[in-house]
C-alpha cells in the first residue's frame, strides 16, 4: 500500500479509534461517560485525545497529499466507522467536532502550509484542538469540564507523532 494510502486509512481510522479509546480504555472510566487519562498532573483527559492528536497532524498530510476533499471523505468514513463501534450520541459527537475543526484547520493550514509547513501544522494543530474539544465535550458530555485535558492530550500526541514521522522521513522510515 502506498503511503498516501497508508495517510487516508490512518486518518479515517483515528476517528473510530478515538471513540473506541473513550468507552473502553483508561485510568478511569465514569459511569455513562468517558474514560479518562492524565494527561499532566492533576488533569485528566478522554482516552481518545491520543488518536485526535495524531488524527490533526495526518489531516494537514492528507490535504496536502490529496485535497481537502479528501479530508472530507475521510471524516465521513471515520464518522461511518465510528457508528459501529460507539453509541451513536458518541459518534455524532465526534463526527461533528471533526467537520467543524476541519473547517477550522482549512482556515489556518492552508493559506500558511506553502511558506512555513511547519508552522502551519502547529498552528492549525492547535486551532483544530481547541474547536474540537469545545464542540466534542458540549456535545458528547454536556460539559466543556475537561477542555484543558482535551487540549493539553490532543497537542502532546500531536507533537510527539509529527516528531516520529519527520523522524520516520529523514531516516528512510515511512
Amino acid at each position: 500500500m502506498s503511503s498516501k494510502l497508508l495517510l487516508i486509512a490512518g486518518y479515517a481510522g483515528t476517528i473510530p479509534a478515538a471513540n473506541y479509546l473513550i468507552g473502553h480504555v483508561g485510568t478511569v472510566c465514569i459511569p455513562d461517560g468517558p474514560c479518562l487519562i492524565p494527561v499532566a498532573p492533576g488533569v485528566m483527559a478522554p482516552s481518545g485525545v491520543l488518536m485526535i492528536g495524531i488524527a490533526l497532524v495526518l489531516r494537514d498530510l492528507v490535504q496536502r497529499s490529496w485535497g481537502a476533499q479528501a479530508s472530507i471523505v475521510c471524516i465521513g468514513i471515520g464518522t461511518v466507522l465510528s457508528f459501529m463501534i460507539a453509541p451513536a450520541a458518541l459518534a455524532t459527537a465526534s463526527g461533528t467536532a471533526f467537520l467543524f475543526s476541519e473547517v477550522t484547520d482549512f482556515a489556518v493550514f492552508t493559506p500558511l502550509w506553502r511558506k512555513r509547513l511547519v508552522a502551519a501544522v502547529l498552528a492549525s494543530c492547535l486551532a483544530g484542538a481547541v474547536v474540537d474539544s469545545a464542540i466534542f465535550l458540549w456535545l458528547a458530555f454536556g460539559s466543556i469540564d475537561l477542555i484543558s485535558g482535551q487540549i493539553l492530550g490532543k497537542v502532546y500526541a500531536a507533537i510527539v507523532f509529527a516528531g516520529w514521522r519527520s523522524t520516520a522521513i529523514i531516516t528512510g522510515y515511512r
